[in-house]
């Protein structure tokens, strides 16, 4: 449990005893009113990855989801509770590199931290909700940008992305998962996959 602006943090983090990381990672869940939390299984999926990578990886439970506590706040509280969860991360790897990710609506919250703090080196997201939420801040916001989009994705159509993708600042890079639903069912596999090969050249040089 983490000490939040609303009061405790449900959270989860997986890290290498005895080793000291040079990179640590953030990762914000979906929508906590449709069911999100940290055990979602495409954040799940986000974190198995860059933990393989050599990441210490922080997933936390938004307020008043999971054991988390206070109530939903429409996105303005949710980014409190994820600059407090960075903060905590930062604190206790503070040579490491860190990354921020983010899924769906995490993906609103994770753009937002990463235009607000400096020390963000590398930002994720998988699904942003370009047509529900504004993302047009990151025009400006020159941190490397991976966003993994599946193309069968209903919830936030891809046709939405590609159309706001290219006015965000480089460097970025947008990778397409085929067949790929919103929650990538039957596809987490293809993402766990995407995820290695775009970031595991980033997370070596961040070891390095």
């Amino acid at each position: 449990m983490l000490e939040g602006p609303a009061g405790s943090l449900d959270a989860l983090l997986q890290e290498d005893a005895g080793r000291e990381p040079r990179l640590a990672a953030l990762i914000c869940h979906p929508h906590p009113r449709y069911g999100g939390t940290m055990h979602n299984k495409v954040v799940h999926r986000c974190a198995t990855v860059l933990h393989g990578l050599g990441a210490a990886v922080l997933r936390f439970n938004f307020r008043g989801a999971g054991r988390s506590e206070g109530t939903f706040d429409r996105g303005a509280g949710e980014l409190e509770d994820a600059r407090a969860a960075f903060g905590w991360l930062r604190a206790r790897h503070p040579r490491a590199r860190l990354w921020v990710a983010g899924f769906s609506f995490g993906s609103w919250i994770a753009a937002r931290l990463a235009a607000a703090e400096p020390a963000v080196g590398r930002l994720v997201l998988i699904a942003p909700p370009v047509g529900a939420s504004g993302f047009g801040f990151l025009k400006s916001v020159a941190v490397p940008k991976l966003v993994v989009q599946g193309t069968r994705d209903d919830v936030c159509p891809l046709a939405a992305l590609e159309a706001e993708f290219p006015a965000w600042a480089e460097p970025k890079t947008l990778v397409r998962i085929e067949g790929a639903t919103h929650f990538f069912d039957r596809r987490l596999r293809d993402l766990g996959a995407a995820l290695t090969a775009a970031l595991a050249g980033a997370a070596r040089d961040a070891s390095a």
